[in-house]
């Protein structure tokens, strides 16, 4: 998954630099097929302990010339051309951009006993994908913040939001699931073998 989220960017000629950030245990002895890709637009990084952390890291090996950062799950290797555009779009317009999709499920929420406590208005309701696209100087900016502050969130757009920065969504897609559990690898196989 991994390989193909990298291959899938370094594809595009507008990006500079690809920075893949690894558990510590792997960065020194990377696994040699991530080297099947352009090694001069590749640069490991070492991950922290949570996802905030990571991006950090990433954050800091970026070369300087790099305007806007792109923060993507290799847990969704199958992100499109189209999504990315639209996110570099918004991005380049001086704000974060999140591929991201309506939620179309009725939602529950329910207390710890699993009873429900109300249905949820969905009407105004997105799922986060990724990637997630933002000017360099804001997002490093926010995860500056989070570090002084000792916070952690599950994406970086949240970093944004706490800081009052605008966000926008953009037009996500079905095919840029996340592959979380065993259960999604037979979804994913059948979504490799399908063309867009």
């Amino acid at each position: 998954m991994l390989l193909h989220s990298v291959q899938m960017f370094q594809r595009r000629r507008d990006v500079a630099m690809v920075v893949c950030v690894l558990p510590k245990a792997f960065v020194g002895d990377p696994p040699p097929w991530l080297f099947q890709c352009d090694t001069d637009r590749l640069l490991i990084s070492v991950g922290g302990r949570e996802r905030t952390e990571s991006v950090a890291n990433g954050l800091e090996d970026l070369p300087d010339e790099v305007n806007i950062v792109l923060v993507h799950d290799a847990a969704r290797p199958f992100v499109s051309d189209a999504m990315i555009d639209r996110v570099v779009a918004e991005a380049r317009c001086g704000h974060g951009a999140v591929a991201a999709l309506p939620v179309v499920d009725t939602l529950k929420e329910v207390d710890e006993t699993r009873r429900v406590v109300r249905t949820v208005e969905r009407a105004r309701l997105w799922r986060a994908q990724t990637p997630q696209g933002f000017p360099r100087d804001l997002i490093e900016r926010a995860h500056a913040q989070a570090r002084v502050e000792h916070v952690s969130t599950t994406d970086d757009a949240a970093l944004f939001e706490r800081l009052g920065l605008p966000v926008v969504v953009v037009r996500g897609s079905e095919r840029a699931m996340k592959i979380t559990d065993e259960e999604d690898f037979p979804r994913a196989e059948a979504l490799y073998a399908t063309p867009e």
